[in-house]
């Protein structure tokens, strides 16, 4: 889901050993040889908007400035940040030691020619592509493995797991606090601003809002402030804490019955629920929801990512596509949504973690 992005990334990210072992990223980097055994290093890329490969290999999510890490299969590992002012508050969000001010990175690289792989290079813009380019040199080019790092991603380990749960668990404390402000009789804007707030101060990274002014049919963000209230009001939220997404569609409303058109979808989310597990194809699921929410048409705004894969992404095609399979270990987004021509229109979702037996909720509390 496409939203508004923050100038300044100001949230909490501090590397936590105990939510997030050493262990867990050493297990990672370790794939990393896996995939090509002559190579001695990797260069790792990162900046505000696409940092997912460097946050899931070093912790690291570079808030405003791009960073660099150079991993060493010999565990000398090396991050490389913005300027020499922003050492000290780059070292408490990794567990890297040695970090060095980016205008060293060309150098360290030159002065050592090995055989190294490059992660996030399309991210890079071209100069500083080819500043690291003439640093790797001819003699031993650099192998792309950005792919198969997104491939390893995909599946989600104990500490994920957990760290999704605490972001679904930041959406219920979110949707609360928006619940409240629309019985108090708020205005869309305060709503709004209410579930952005209580995110934030339950220890949110980021957080992602969009919202319906037409019954549903459309989400949009702020341009200016809606001082109008609405009720129901359907809203899009997400939130990202120690740094995985979670999201949701929640509806609110204070005196509406639930409609034909909510009860249907909800209907389906079930029917869905109780179909998926791993190894089903994702086209035959869309195919059975489209046949449970019949006579209404599939809502425009999930028509093409009825499902979608959540970690430390939240829109970063094409890893985050649902693919032509749900896997067992994914976590995914499940959106399920309808229009209807009287009565507007409703997106119900689920975050699920898949298993070979089927799937698990994960719970907001709010439920």
């Amino acid at each position: 889901m496409l939203t508004m992005q923050p100038t300044l990334l100001i949230g909490p990210s501090d590397w936590d050993a105990e939510r997030m072992p050493r262990q867990e990223f050493a297990r990672r980097i370790d794939v990393l040889w896996q995939h090509e055994s002559e190579a001695s290093r990797a260069i790792v890329f990162g900046n505000r908007h696409h940092h997912g490969e460097l946050a899931y290999l070093t912790n690291f999510v570079p808030k405003l400035e791009p960073a660099v890490a150079l991993l060493s299969r010999s565990g000398a590992h090396r991050l490389f940040v913005g300027s020499p002012n922003m050492i000290g508050a780059a070292r408490p969000l990794t567990f890297i030691e040695n970090v060095s001010p980016i205008q060293d990175m060309a150098g360290v690289i030159a002065r050592d020619p090995q055989r190294s792989l490059i992660i996030g290079a399309d991210y890079m813009p071209a100069t500083f592509r080819q500043a690291v380019t003439e640093a790797i040199g001819a003699s031993a080019p650099a192998a792309d493995a950005t792919a198969n790092v997104w491939s390893r991603m995909r599946g989600k380990s104990r500490h994920e797991l957990d760290a999704i749960d605490a972001a679904v668990k930041t959406t219920g404390v979110a949707r609360k606090a928006m619940r409240e402000a629309l019985i108090s009789g708020a205005g869309v804007t305060k709503v709004i601003l209410a579930g952005e707030a209580a995110a934030i101060a339950a220890g949110a990274q980021d957080v992602r809002t969009l919202f319906s002014l037409d019954g549903g049919r459309t989400l949009r963000p702020f341009f200016v402030s809606v001082e109008q209230a609405a009720d129901p009001l359907m809203a899009y939220l997400a939130v990202r804490r120690f740094n995985y997404w979670s999201e949701c569609f929640p509806l609110f409303r204070t005196r509406a019955e639930p409609s034909r058109l909510y009860e249907q979808a909800w209907e389906a989310m079930k029917s869905a629920l109780s179909a998926i597990k791993a190894g089903v194809a994702t086209h035959d699921i869309a195919q059975q929801i489209a046949a449970a929410l019949a006579p209404y048409q599939v809502h425009p705004m999930i028509a093409r990512a009825f499902a979608q894969r959540m970690g430390l992404a939240l829109d970063e095609p094409s890893r985050t596509d649902i693919g032509a399979s749900f896997e067992a270990g994914e976590v995914y987004s499940l959106r399920i949504g309808a229009v209807d021509g009287s009565s507007g229109g409703m997106i119900c979702s689920g975050m699920i973690h898949v298993t070979a037996d089927g799937v698990e909720r994960f719970d907001d509390g709010q439920s």
